[in-house]
């Protein structure tokens, strides 16, 4: 089915998988579990919450939009999530793994996005938080969302595998992962 909803976006969220697999394809393991300090994100954490979001928020955000009418969808509290351990490695698993998992959870969601009758970017709801919105403004709010934590997880792996080997280069950069 044609969809009209925002090509950019789509493009966007059709990327994230390979950006991030392109950007990590020479990353260790030791690097991508690398905490710059004990309360910051690793790049498997990121990594774990994007696998998080995709089916606990966005995903059941558009079956909400796609089954009822008006929805009322709940605020997300990633701290919470955190600390109750959702973005961990499962046990045995490895980054790459989970990066390999966001692939496929990301396909699964365009397919429901492609699926999608013409105009259901002006499909309302209503956000626990913020109010009234449409769907096309919670699509763009994911694009930028995916793009955000491909530039944090940039600077985790620049931070970890690059500036400790800089020498005197390293007084032109202050890493903030």
């Amino acid at each position: 089915m044609d969809t009209t909803l925002p090509e950019p976006v789509l493009a966007s969220l059709r990327q994230t998988p390979e950006v991030l697999e392109k950007l990590l394809d020479a990353a260790s393991e030791e690097a991508m579990i690398w905490k710059p300090s004990a309360d910051r994100w690793s790049i498997a954490e990121v990594i774990g919450h994007l696998n998080h979001v995709e089916r606990e928020l966005y995903r059941k955000r558009i079956q909400q939009f796609l089954d009822e009418e008006n929805p009322l969808l709940e605020a997300y509290d990633q701290n919470a999530c955190y600390e109750r351990g959702d973005y961990a490695l499962p046990l045995g698993a490895t980054a790459r793994a989970q990066l390999k998992r966001l692939a496929g959870e990301r396909w699964h969601s365009l397919a429901l996005l492609y699926q999608m009758p013409p105009d259901s970017e002006c499909l309302p709801a209503r956000h626990g938080r913020f109010g009234p919105l449409t769907l096309e403004t919670m699509l763009n709010e994911w694009a930028y969302h995916d793009l955000g934590h491909i530039r944090q997880i940039a600077e985790l792996y620049r931070a970890y595998a690059f500036y400790p080997e800089m020498g005197p280069y390293q007084t032109y950069y202050k890493p903030q992962p």
